[in-house]
């Protein structure tokens, strides 16, 4: 049985196509990634999910459990930490997860909050009033909240978002651990090292649509693996020659005339490329290659998804 289960789901604003018939399977134990640009529907897919909205068309189930029909369950097996900060400002951190874990019907869990807090760094603040905090304990809080029925999956919707570096590391510790366990985790973020660190599968929304889904390393693999950066020296020609300006990465063009980032995709191609140069009059200032990364991978995709 899949953790979740996406089938052609379909969501409109007015004139607005926030889903395009989106169908995706996330496998239970699962570190999974939902990427994309501002705009491209992960948060819409996350409300239909959550309960907190309506597909048009298409399902989705959690655990086996369709979100409409059986939403009770479906939300049982589900923790979400969404992007705002919503909190209620009357109740300490302790009472806060205690009312909670009281909305899943779940009394006498203080062991387990204990040891949410403590992993999340909060149990300093546990009898602090939540309009005390700071926005990035608040945050913890939140992902505190999602945790503290113990569901089988978890989606996180860009939980780092303007946090700091302690609370990232922290999170991550912990969220690693609870997907050891088995827990299904479900990233969105625009961290992508991240997403590359964590994430075992990804999908790359835009406009509503699918325009990528792999493994990670495949999704790396199958883009140009490398990029060759180089600057050439002044008192030379800094013009490209024509061979290698099909190979120009436009979106890591720089503002000095005399850089370029090459793609490359074996590394015979590197020697090609500098006798181009040499042939062209250029002589290289500096010359760096590069392995790709996710973040590169994202650009190429987004660049060339219509």
């Amino acid at each position: 049985m899949a953790a979740i289960q996406i089938s052609n789901i379909q969501k409109r604003f007015q004139s607005l196509q926030a889903l395009g018939g989106i169908s995706l399977t996330i496998e239970e134990g699962e570190f999974f990634g939902l990427l994309g640009p501002n705009g491209a529907g992960k948060t819409t897919l996350i409300s239909i999910l959550a309960g907190l909205s309506r597909a048009d068309a298409g399902q989705i189930s959690v655990q086996g459990h369709d979100v409409v029909r059986d939403y009770r369950e479906a939300r049982r097996n589900l923790g979400v930490v969404p992007q705002e900060l919503v909190f209620d400002p009357f109740f300490t951190v302790r009472e806060t997860l205690r009312m909670q874990s009281g909305y899943f019907g779940i009394r006498n869990n203080d062991r387990w909050i204990d040891e949410i807090m403590e992993n999340l760094d909060l149990t300093n603040k546990a009898d602090t009033n939540m309009r005390a905090l700071s926005g990035g304990m608040k945050r913890r809080v939140l992902v505190a909240q999602a945790l503290v029925h113990k569901p089988p999956v978890i989606v996180l919707d860009e939980p780092t978002a303007g946090v700091d570096v302690e609370l990232r590391q922290t999170l991550w510790q912990f969220i690693a651990r609870l997907n050891r366990e088995g827990h299904t985790i479900v990233l969105t973020t625009h961290y992508l090292e991240e997403a590359q660190a964590l994430c075992n599968r990804i999908a790359m929304l835009k406009s509503g649509k699918i325009v990528a889904l792999d493994s990670t390393a495949a999704l790396i693999k199958r883009i140009s693996g490398s990029q060759l950066r180089v600057t050439l020296a002044a008192h030379a020609n800094t013009v490209l020659p024509d061979a290698l300006r099909s190979q120009i990465i436009t979106h890591e063009r720089s503002a000095d005339p005399r850089q370029f980032a090459l793609r490359v995709t074996d590394s015979a191609q590197v020697e090609t490329m500098l006798r181009e140069l040499r042939v062209a009059g250029c002589v290289i200032e500096d010359l760096q290659l590069l392995q790709a990364d996710l973040e590169e991978v994202f650009l190429q995709i987004m660049e060339g998804a219509k």
